[in-house]
């Protein structure tokens, strides 16, 4: 009898674990003909529609006006002497990269020089290139490594670049397009992990192997300095340069959550014994700056340490409270200073911690955000974007000697917000836990359940969300205001658990069997929101993307009643195979391993795409992607409006060509994202 049960497990656990028939696998083919096909007729369907509405033009318009206003202000980063800045108008949609002085920025018309046209090298190399990222070598900063990704994509091509003499290195160091990590060890050395050939990758498709390369030699020449595992999500190599000395580390990435550590001392290897979930922010003073994420040696999670790597002696640099939480993936370090953001109920806050001396909090407004956009090391000085809801973003120095910063510029405003306020409410969750969420809206706004209303929310991976001009965490500069604020919307931001607004619990809160409790965490905020009068579920509309694509997918699969509109960007919807599906193998630690019975149990009880039913009255759903996402597979995006229109449902669906995970390259292609989206939210919303 006994081994005729455990048999009969084995076959129910086999059944568990297998996948069942998909008639809509096909779709999963990326660069398949007939897929393409397929996403071409979609996109058409949904272009005669929306484009036909009243206003969509006037709102199209809008959001390029937005998002291409001449007073936006400039990402930068320092590179040197030099502030860096890739900068997209309608002469160049693919972007200037550019750079200039402090002084410079801070006149009304700085003086601007070209290091990278963009567009120019894209039509001369008849590809869709889009700038990744530029790191050079300290401290002269003049050899860098260009990461280029043709249509925005997450692998890419890199080049060195010569910062002097603003042109590409004739026979530097260079790798094919790849998902690569490349890090400078010294002008003749860098530690590479790309492709190397067969066995070489992850089964996240990411580096397994780092190597030492050396100028003028081969590829095929790099000493192997280490070899991960093939179930780990990725390998790489990185030198962090402090005044006293610089420290090699090797990281091996076993989860997305957790590092072993090696210290590379010539070509040998030595365990850091740090705990796997601690973040290494940098260096100071031949110290590693070290967040940690649970508690170690008598320090709580959420603290920051200056650690010794030969002792591993520790100091503590600053600690979360109840009141002040910081945010550990948020530090900033320069070679005099380490610049802690934190969170006081969701409000942005700025500390700074020089060696044997007391924090100190930089002066900024209340009530917004802010960023810490780069460091000068030299200086130790700062720049710090700030913003509210209904204030654009402005740029601030903070010099290394002041705790008062200085604006140096600010976007001229693309609505207008003194029209509106921000409340911060709290919902209460299914278990008890108290949810804040902020309303955006109309001075004086009535609450009478007529205000069509948008949630917008993510809800895991550690992301917090806090206030934005944007509404978002893209940055669309504001365009939200005039497509939705300016017309009668109410806006909303909803900081469920998954996200890190409350620290390391708050997203460990929502892990792998837990997830649902942020699904429970975004329908008690609509919940509160109709209870407060509001709004009703028939003018409630709700928006995610990626992580929070999945989000409103399982939320509108577990209460539809719930909500008038649904929005979904670049979704994750197809849990069952998730994990086989591009990068997704990566994030088992955040949502289960659907090989196993015990997690796929309960992945399933959420997972969209084998829970959309037949019968149901799903709200009006909004599904948009990239063909060159090649982190969340657009065949999640594509399978679910295939079934779901077939189930009968009223899906509209827009795939674009290029944009990667971020879904556009240009001005043009996100303004024309954003206007579906507005004008799927008011067609459902407010009539």
């Amino acid at each position: 009898m006994r081994a005729r049960s455990i048999l009969l497990l084995l076959i129910l656990s086999a059944c568990a674990t297998a996948p069942s028939s998909d008639p809509y696998r096909w779709l999963e083919g990326v660069d398949d003909p007939k897929a393409l096909t397929w996403v071409a007729e979609q996109n058409e369907r949904t272009r005669r529609s929306f484009t036909s509405m009243p206003g969509f033009a006037e709102m199209q318009q809008q959001a390029l006006a937005a998002l291409s206003s001449t007073s936006r202000v400039p990402n930068v980063e320092y590179h040197g002497r030099y502030l860096y800045n890739l900068w997209k108008d309608a002469a160049h949609p693919r972007g200037l990269y550019r750079r200039t002085t402090l002084d410079e920025l801070r006149k009304a018309s700085p003086a601007w020089t070209t290091v990278l046209d963009i567009d120019a090298m894209s039509k001369r190399d008849s590809k869709p290139w889009v700038l990744k990222s530029m790191t050079c070598l300290p401290p002269a900063e003049r050899r860098c490594l260009v990461s280029l990704s043709a249509g925005g994509g997450d692998a890419v091509e890199i080049r060195e670049f010569d910062s002097d003499a603003l042109q590409f290195v004739e026979d530097g160091f260079s790798l094919p397009e790849a998902k690569s990590n490349i890090a400078w060890i010294d002008e003749n050395a860098v530690f590479v992990g790309t492709d190397f050939g067969s066995g070489s990758r992850t089964e996240s498709g990411y580096p397994r192997i780092v190597k030492r390369w050396q100028r003028g030699t081969p590829l095929s020449a790099a000493e192997t300095l280490y070899e991960g595992a093939t179930s780990s999500v990725s390998v790489s190599g990185r030198r962090i340069r402090t005044e006293t000395g610089n420290i090699d580390l090797i990281e091996e990435g076993v989860s997305f959550w957790k590092r072993k550590r090696f210290l590379v001392e010539s070509s040998t290897l030595r365990p850091l014994a740090l705990p796997e979930t601690a973040l290494i922010e940098g260096g100071l003073r031949g110290r590693l700056v070290v967040a940690l994420q649970e508690p170690w040696n008598d320090h709580a999670a959420g603290s920051v340490l200056l650690v010794d790597p030969k002792t591993m002696a520790t100091e503590l640099v600053v600690a979360s409270t109840p009141a002040t939480i910081v945010q550990t993936t948020a530090v900033s370090v320069t070679d005099q200073a380490i610049l802690v953001p934190v969170l006081e109920n969701v409000r942005g806050r700025l500390l700074r911690f020089k060696p044997g001396r007391a924090g100190e909090r930089i002066a900024f407004p209340d009530h917004g955000a802010l960023t810490v956009a780069t460091t000068d090391d030299d200086s130790g000085n700062a720049l710090v974007e700030f913003e509210t809801f209904t204030d654009p973003p402005a740029l601030y120095l903070v010099r290394n000697g002041s705790t008062v910063p200085e604006k140096i510029l600010a976007q001229e405003p693309t609505f207008d917000g003194s029209r509106f306020e921000v409340l911060q409410q709290w919902a209460t969750s299914k278990d008890g836990t108290r949810i804040p969420y902020f309303v955006v809206a109309a001075k004086g706004m009535k609450r009478d359940g007529s205000n069509p209303t948008h949630i917008f929310s993510y809800g895991g991976f550690r992301s917090s969300l806090t206030p934005s001009y944007s509404g978002s965490y893209e940055s669309h500069y504001g365009a939200y205001g005039k497509l939705w604020l300016e017309r009668g919307g109410v806006f909303v931001l909803a900081n469920i658990r998954g996200g890190a607004e409350f620290g390391p619990s708050w997203h460990a809160a929502a892990l792998k069997k837990n997830r649902s409790l942020a699904f429970e965490d975004f329908e008690a905020v609509a919940d509160d929101l109709i209870r407060t009068r509001i709004t009703t579920a028939d003018r409630l509309g709700i928006e995610g993307r990626s992580n929070g694509g999945l989000l409103t997918l399982a939320t509108m699969v577990r209460r539809p009643e719930l909500y008038g509109a649904v929005i979904s960007g670049a979704p994750l919807a197809d849990m069952q195979r998730y994990h086989e599906m591009l990068a997704g193998a990566s994030w088992i630690a955040e949502y289960g391993d659907p090989r196993i019975p015990a997690e796929w149990e309960y992945i399933r009880e959420y997972s969209p795409y084998q829970n959309f039913r037949a019968g149901e009255d799903y709200p009006s759903l909004f599904v948009y992607a990239s063909t060159r996402d090649d982190r969340v597979h657009p065949g999640h995006a594509r399978k679910t409006v295939a079934r779901l229109q077939d189930l009968g449902q009223e899906v509209w669906y827009f795939e674009n060509v290029e944009g990667g995970h971020g879904g556009s390259s240009t001005n043009e292609q996100l303004a024309y994202r954003i206007a579906l989206s507005y004008a799927h939210l008011w067609r459902e919303l407010g009539r």
